[in-house]
């Protein structure tokens, strides 16, 4: 088994190297142009492809295509110094963004999309922020795993949670150009392709139906890292059997550097000294942070600025202490060159108003999710990460710093619903729950547990077939079978009012009752509706079964002398 794709967020600005020499070079974005490394023509934008020009022609076949065609040549250094604005604007809104390439930054999804609301109002948060700080228009898209996030962002779409794989599966094995970040890569994934073509392999599915360890033994680490992708697994690594720590170098810079030449000298000495202790270690890592530390010329000001890359694709290119120095200078490139560093500092002793960047005084470099070399291969059994054994650490040393009540960890206790059986307790702390586990719990709900149990009850109105609401009787089965479920609508913005979502109930179960604590005041009759609804939602409901009580998590529900209602309580994966 592979390591579970996480949900990814990606921000794509299409065309990026010919819009970043474009806007390098002064000139209009709506004029046909293509960018060349002196031998073919290695992108095009929209414009020159309507007209016939196409990644790998000739320039002469390209200026026939479309004589009036502008190019551009290549300048890696000059798509990373342009594109910092875009990853630093796309920060503004997510923090702990990756740079995968220029032109493509990727982001963790599920805490952003619950701050925003939705994953469609973080993609719309994403866009606006970056149209406002770098003037550019970009696409995102959000999905399970890397390679359907980024087919995602070409599209502008939101996958669904669970669907990356019927997203991935009838596209054609091409698209693995759009995944490839290591440069230099995309002429062998290209053969690799147009290999798999040849034997009969046309899309993700057909590449996924094959066996993992035939496809690397058949066509090694590049067929290995393309067949992760099609199962819609992530890239990080599957099996990380020991804990490494981050290794980390740094230099003080005195004089402090101004020009990018100064500052990549020393990032070229640090690349090599991290890449001489990786090696020494026989570790490798997924993640390079970069740190410069700058001052303003001319009040003095620090700024501290940081920005990871993307570096865990051993399989398609491999990890080099070149490598390391070439994402270095193109990020201190970026930041000396943009408004990053110190656009308030003026120059002194002159009548300019032209800003100077700020020098910088201190680069470190570190890498960050480090694992044994040759570990990107699957378990026997399951995948023994180290990720806990991490997390673990990270929290004892949060709690040492804010004190041992101040962390708070989540453990199971007895009870009969889903919120009284999750016992909140300071992390570490070996108590016994208030009510145990191991006890028998008549009427507690059945398994499985809910997966995401809400913060709040929603109150839902259940409609039989005939759309009268469902109400469970004086025996404890219900007077109708469920047909509908009518949510509340989310509010709209300022004064709009919004329609009520209505979702038909395919299949039900229940109801299970609750008669708890009937000797007290607090007494809950209650009773337990499980439905799956026709956007493949499985969810739990809960109502009551008498009047005059309260039921479990509902205000009222089901009998002859009480009002009809339900509340939706969580919901199943």
């Amino acid at each position: 088994m592979g390591l579970v794709a996480a949900r990814t967020a990606v921000v794509w600005v299409p065309d990026w190297p010919v819009l970043a020499a474009l806007t390098a070079a002064g000139l209009e974005v709506d004029r046909p142009a293509a960018v060349h490394d002196g031998h073919g023509i290695l992108a095009a934008s929209a414009l020159a492809r309507a007209r016939g020009v196409r990644r790998g022609m000739r320039r002469r076949q390209a200026q026939q295509a479309c004589p009036e065609l502008v190019l551009l040549a290549a300048d890696d250094v000059r798509d990373v110094r342009e594109f910092e604005p875009v990853a630093a604007a796309a920060e503004t809104v997510v923090a702990g963004l990756e740079v995968a390439r220029p032109g493509l930054l990727l982001l963790p999804a599920d805490g952003p999309a619950r701050y925003h609301g939705s994953e469609e109002a973080l993609a719309e948060a994403l866009a606006d922020a970056v149209a406002r700080g770098a003037g550019h228009e970009c696409h995102v898209g959000v999905a399970d795993g890397i390679l359907a996030a980024v087919l995602a962002a070409r599209e502008q779409r939101v996958v669904p949670r669970g669907t990356a794989l019927a997203f991935t599966d009838p596209r054609p094995l091409g698209d693995l150009l759009h995944a490839a970040t290591v440069p230099g890569a995309v002429g062998d994934v290209a053969a690799l392709v147009d290999l798999w073509g040849r034997l009969g392999l046309r899309t993700f599915a057909d590449l996924r139906a094959l066996p993992a360890a035939d496809v690397e033994t058949r066509f090694g680490a590049l067929g290995a890292w393309a067949h992760r992708l099609a199962r819609g697994e992530d890239l990080r690594p599957a099996a990380r059997r020991r804990i490494e720590p981050d290794l980390a170098v740094g230099r003080e810079l005195d004089p402090p550097a101004e020009r990018v030449d100064t500052a990549a000298f020393v990032a070229r000495s640090l690349a090599e000294e991290l890449y001489e202790l990786l090696v020494r270690g026989g570790v490798t890592c997924g993640r390079l942070r970069i740190e410069a530390r700058a001052v303003d010329p001319v009040d003095g000001t620090p700024t501290e600025l940081v920005r990871a890359w993307r570096c865990d694709d051993e399989a398609i290119g491999g990890l080099s202490a070149a490598r390391l120095t070439d994402r270095v200078r193109w990020q201190l490139e970026g930041w000396l060159t943009s408004a990053a560093l110190g656009r308030r500092g003026r120059r002194t002793g002159t009548s300019s108003d032209e800003p100077r960047p700020a020098p910088i005084v201190f680069l470190g470099l570190t890498a960050e999710e480090v694992v044994r070399a040759g570990a990107h291969q699957g378990g026997l059994w399951g995948a023994s990460s180290g990720q806990d054994a991490r997390a673990l650490r990270a929290l004892e040393r949060v709690q040492g710093l804010l004190g041992g009540e101040q962390v708070l960890g989540v453990r199971l206790q007895g009870g009969r619903d889903a919120r009284e059986r999750v016992q909140v307790a300071p992390w570490g702390d070996a108590a016994p729950p208030a009510r145990p586990a191991d006890r028998p719990w008549p009427g507690a709900l059945p398994e499985p547990s809910p997966a995401s149990v809400l913060p709040e009850p929603v109150d839902v109105v259940l409609l039989d077939p005939r759309g009268r609401p469902v109400a469970v009787d004086d025996r404890g089965g219900l007077r109708a079978p469920p047909a509908t479920l009518v949510e509340p609508a989310p509010p709209g913005p300022g004064e709009q009012v919004r329609e009520a979502r209505r979702r038909a109930v395919h299949q039900w179960a229940g109801p299970w009752l609750l008669d708890e604590r009937w000797w007290s005041p607090q007494a809950r009759r209650g009773a337990w509706l499980q439905v799956v609804l026709d956007d493949g939602r499985a969810a739990l409901l809960a109502g009551t079964t008498g009047a005059g009580t309260t039921g479990a998590g509902a205000t009222g529900a089901g009998t002859g002398t009480g009002t009809t209602g339900w509340r939706l309580e969580a919901l199943y994966d």
